[in-house]
């Protein structure tokens, strides 16, 4: 009998199966960063559709730390009326949110925010199209400030926990990768010094949260870019984190500049392209005793109920899978175990760039061409 479906808890936050909506760029807030009614549709299908918790879209902690077109934003109250509406109508669903706190930090768009971008460290391969400045220890502290007020917007609005992004290249997986990462002081070398500012931030949001508030981390289980972040150091960050009292980890890998290893990966065709996240997983559930999420190209039933019975994960995460079919869940419990549809061409993306949201292309032009 499959556990997929069974119930669970993350520090008391009651989540109906084993199945989780990875956090994914929507490219559907506001220019401004307010939630929309079409961000709220998109979490309803989701709940609707049967994913056991939801993580939202990286929402800018900053305002210079926005990443994206049309990027949600926890910057301030003004986006609480908007993040409360989300929340109001997951609910009753019986949906379960947690809010994604994110900086983009060398990967932050001067060209969307209007100003400079800042990083662990000036990274030449990363700042020839637009400069960037070294970040001070008071910018840091600023910034740790910044993911508690953060945290407790997202529990004042309603969501049921927040994640950390510390993966991908954006700000916190630049400081934990030696590839980003080339300073000298307190927040720079080896890795409990490199993890610092991650720690700093998990602490203060647990000071502004109480103790009774789930938080996650997101991870990198390699960059795979030359210099960055290994797995060895991704596990010991990992139980740093997890001595420091982090509830659960999500595991995933590369940045924007790892090329065919990107997090998003193309040609997943068969079960063995699959959880290309595997080996990572399994290192960490040797040592690991929080609850751990495996994403990383889950596209079959077989392999997801393969990867829990085996205790390789803890939860299955998955994000282009439910842009295609926000209601795969409810299909698989219900008996139909065929695959995903999800043919990851990555077409996805597109339309969130130019500012139209995201979608799956290849579903519409499908539609369109049996209408």
């Amino acid at each position: 009998m499959t556990r997929l479906f069974e119930k669970t808890e993350i520090r008391g936050m009651k989540i109906a199966n084993r199945f989780v909506r990875s956090a994914t760029w929507e490219g559907m807030a506001s220019e401004e960063g307010a939630c929309t009614p079409q961000l709220v549709d998109l979490m309803c299908g989701l709940a609707a559709g049967g994913v056991g918790l939801i993580i939202t879209g990286h929402t800018f902690v900053r305002s210079e730390g926005k990443a994206a077109t049309r990027q949600l934003g926890i910057s301030s109250d003004a986006f609480l009326p908007g993040l409360r509406h989300m929340t109001d109508a997951v609910h009753p669903l019986d949906g379960k949110i947690v809010l994604q706190l994110a900086h983009g930090g060398l990967l932050s768009s001067k060209k969307l925010t209007g100003l400079q971008p800042v990083g662990p460290s000036i990274v030449e391969e990363i700042s020839r199209s637009q400069r960037a400045s070294e970040m001070t220890v008071e910018d840091i502290h600023e910034l740790v400030s910044a993911y508690g007020k953060a945290a407790a917007r997202a529990r004042a609005a309603g969501f049921e926990g927040v994640q950390i992004h510390a993966a991908h290249g954006y700000l916190l997986s630049q400081f934990l990768s030696p590839f980003f990462n080339r300073r000298q002081d307190a927040y720079g070398g080896n890795v409990p010094r490199r993890a610092k500012i991650l720690v700093d931030v998990q602490r203060e949001i647990r000071k502004t949260v109480g103790d009774d508030y789930p938080v996650l981390v997101k991870l990198n289980s390699r960059d795979f870019i030359q210099g960055g972040l290994d797995l060895e150091a991704s596990l010991e960050t990992a139980l740093i984190l997890q001595d420091a009292g982090i509830d659960a980890i999500e595991l995933s890998g590369g940045t924007l500049l790892s090329g065919e290893l990107s997090p998003s990966r193309r040609g997943i065709e068969t079960a063995r392209d699959e959880a290309y996240f595997k080996d990572a997983a399994e290192a960490f559930k040797a040592k690991l005793k929080v609850p751990l999420i495996l994403v990383g190209g889950i596209r079959s039933f077989e392999v997801a109920d393969e990867l829990v019975r085996k205790g390789i994960t803890d939860y299955i995460s998955m994000s282009r899978p439910f842009i295609r079919e926000p209601g795969l869940v409810r299909r698989w419990q219900e008996g139909d175990r065929r695959q995903a549809a999800c043919v990851s061409d990555n077409r996805c993306f597109k339309p969130a760039l130019l500012g139209d949201g995201l979608y799956c292309v290849t579903d519409r032009d499908d539609r369109e061409k049996a209408a």
